[in-house]
């Protein structure tokens, strides 16, 4: 290890990093809960949903670009950065008076939040060697899963005992004391390139990613599809010209020779897919719950509960994996577990019982802990290690794409089912299978139509989990063509 290293206090740091991941994921998840509650006091109900779109597209616009100043002024500049612009944010959030200036404030809060998930995990990669790294790695991604567990409990009793605001302020104590301990305790020793920053390049990746983003978040609307392939037709034009700009750039912000790296390129197809399917399972799984059994939405939330308990065990038994296997393998072993539980899904009957779900959120949990922290690793380590923070946050904004794409796709496949299960049937409405999907108000309809529209939401969820299938086979067959990826340890000898 270098100087640099030995003087960094790894403990204190890992802590800074595990607060910081772990107050933006429970951000994610905490103002889904007060928002009825934000709603009522500042009103704006048609808008509200750029309250979420505004701070995951500004996070992942912002992403790739983090990630490679990093790895030019380093990691404790930008994700200083990062935390500093989040906790302003989250200051202008508590103290909004309007749905647009909430909007504005979550504009700001997402340029800050598009910095602390790749950067995160580009310290972890910078602090510990191969064989710890995906034990660690794996640790900070289950944060995501603990937050969706302790984000609406904690959301409600800060709204009811508080008051909404505090969602947000309680972020600024929390913020500056992780700024503090990164500031004091991580060293690093750099050597600034006195190439020119690609300004051109910056300008065009992130119109890029701004149209893309937008056009796969509209696609699930069926009326806005003329928007939508109007924001992917400029998408791809400054795709093009970001192309050859960057053939040009001395230090390019999208460094194209990263993507003659089968390897690299392959990994992150893998987990642009993966995460597709994990936001599908994310979504859908608490409806099967609450529409289908009948749970109230806190039994709903806790089908996925033991993923995310298992996902941690995943990730550290890849830690070992990744330094004698090849990654491609360690990939179809995590995919052959999440088909498994797919295919499972695709043959439950509708009364299905609740325990049943758990053992399957399970055998979920083990493949996405593997498959995740495997794509991560790889990604770090095939590349040089000027350029890890790069595919770091290149690996992050695959995932986010996927997420964006496939909850588009699956919203279009489940609005399909449910308008030919309502045409079926004429005496059913939609306005009855919305009042059926809560558990609230589902007992409100009669015995005879509680049972149709729980069938016909059944079968949407059977379409999701085909849909859902399909895309994990594609990533096996994808991920079969890097048969000839070498052991990461065998490859990545400068730890």
């Amino acid at each position: 290890m270098n100087r640099a290293r030995k003087q960094t206090n790894v403990k204190l740091v890992t802590i800074a990093v595990f607060i910081a991941t772990f107050m933006t994921a429970v951000e994610g998840t905490i103002v889904s809960t007060a928002m009825p509650t934000i709603v009522g006091d500042l009103h704006g109900l048609k808008i509200m949903n750029w309250v979420f779109s505004i701070y995951l597209l500004m996070g992942a616009v912002t992403t790739p670009i983090y990630g490679k100043l990093s790895d030019r002024y380093g990691r404790k500049r930008l994700l200083n950065l990062g935390l500093l612009i989040f906790v302003i944010g989250s200051f202008l959030c508590g103290i909004s008076q309007s749905m647009g200036q909430l909007i504005g404030a979550r504009f700001i809060q997402g340029l800050g939040a598009g910095a602390i998930q790749p950067l995160t995990y580009t310290v972890l990669a910078d602090i510990y060697p191969l064989e710890k790294r995906a034990g660690m790695i794996g640790l900070n991604g289950s944060a995501w899963g603990i937050a969706s567990i302790v984000a609406p409990l904690l959301g409600g009793f800060i709204v009811e005992q508080l008051s909404w605001h505090w969602i947000f302020v309680i972020n600024i104590p929390i913020g500056i004391i992780t700024i503090l301990l990164i500031q004091v305790f991580l060293q690093e020793r750099l050597t600034v390139r006195q190439t020119s920053i690609d300004y051109g390049g910056i300008s065009l990746l992130t119109a890029m990613l701004v149209c893309l983003m937008l056009g796969l978040q509209n696609l699930s609307n069926l009326r806005n599809w003329p928007q939508s392939v109007f924001l992917l037709a400029i998408a791809g034009i400054a795709l093009w010209f970001l192309l050859r700009v960057e053939k040009k750039q001395s230090d390019p912000i999208l460094p194209l020779h990263l993507f003659s790296n089968r390897t690299f390129v392959i990994q992150n197809l893998d987990i642009l897919l993966i995460s597709g399917f994990l936001i599908g399972l994310e979504t859908y799984l608490p409806i099967w719950m609450q529409s289908v059994l009948g749970l109230n939405p806190a039994m709903g939330g806790f089908a996925i509960t033991p993923s995310s308990v298992v996902w941690l065990i995943g990730s550290f038994i890849s830690g070992k994996w990744v330094a004698k296997y090849p990654p491609h393998k360690i990939t179809s072993i995590a995919l052959m577990f999440l088909l498994t539980a797919c295919l499972v899904y695709l043959f439950l009957p509708l009364n299905t019982p609740f325990l049943v779900f758990l053992c399957i959120s399970a055998i979920y949990g083990f493949g996405f802990g593997v498959s995740i922290t495997t794509s991560t690793v790889t990604a770090q380590s095939v590349v040089d290690k000027t350029a890890i923070g790069t595919a770091t946050s290149f690996n992050t904004l695959a995932r986010n794409l996927g997420q964006t794409l496939m909850i588009s796709i699956l919203g279009i496949v489940m609005n399909v089912n449910l308008s030919q299960g309502v045409q079926s049937h004429p005496h059913l409405t939609m306005a009855m299978l919305n009042q059926m999907i809560n558990p609230a108000t589902a007992g409100q309809l009669p015995q005879d139509y509680l049972r149709i529209a729980r069938g016909i939401v059944y079968q949407g969820l059977h379409a999701i989990f085909l849909v859902g299938f399909i895309v994990l086979v594609a990533t096996f067959v994808i991920n079969l063509l890097d048969r000839h990826s070498q052991r990461l340890l065998a490859e990545y000898q400068r730890d």
